[in-house]
């Protein structure tokens, strides 16, 4: 239960509304957090390192790397995942444990905070999940609702 009412209050502030594009959803993250959010697919997630997805905040920019999938579905999961993480504040502090290989050419003094998306039986995983879950709905909802579906379907 405090799973949904956290991800409904996040909801609420982000003010888009009950259905928004993906466009809508970056725009909305990157005024919110005073800088730009980079989308990214890095090979050596999956092929090395075995996960899914990642998330490092940098002084200016927030950047979501991704694994590569042929899911567009798929890749959308893994990216909504992590910016519940940042709708949600779960970035903070320094992961000492996170992998140089993946990103070798970014300083580690460079790096504030990185996210992994592997363990997802944590408390803060489930709930990043959730709201991945609730922002993908809100977005097939603006795709349902600008093709007209609806109205031809209905």
């Amino acid at each position: 239960m405090k799973t949904e009412v956290a991800v409904s209050a996040a909801m609420y502030e982000l003010a888009l509304g009950e259905s928004f594009t993906f466009d809508a959803l970056v725009e909305a993250i990157e005024q919110r957090r005073g800088h730009r959010v980079r989308i990214i697919e890095l090979d050596a997630l999956g092929e090395q390192a075995g996960l899914c997805a990642l998330l490092m905040e940098t002084d200016d920019q927030d950047l979501v790397f991704h694994a590569p999938t042929e899911s567009a579905l798929h890749r959308q999961q893994f990216v909504l995942h992590e910016f519940a993480h940042l709708i949600l504040g779960h970035v903070d502090g320094d992961d000492p444990a996170a992998p140089d290989f993946l990103l070798p050419d970014i300083p580690r003094s460079t790096r504030r905070r990185l996210l992994r998306r592997q363990d997802l039986d944590t408390p803060r995983e489930i709930l990043a999940e959730s709201m991945a879950d609730h922002l993908a709905a809100a977005i097939r909802a603006s795709a349902v609702r600008d093709s007209r579906f609806l109205e031809i379907f209905g």
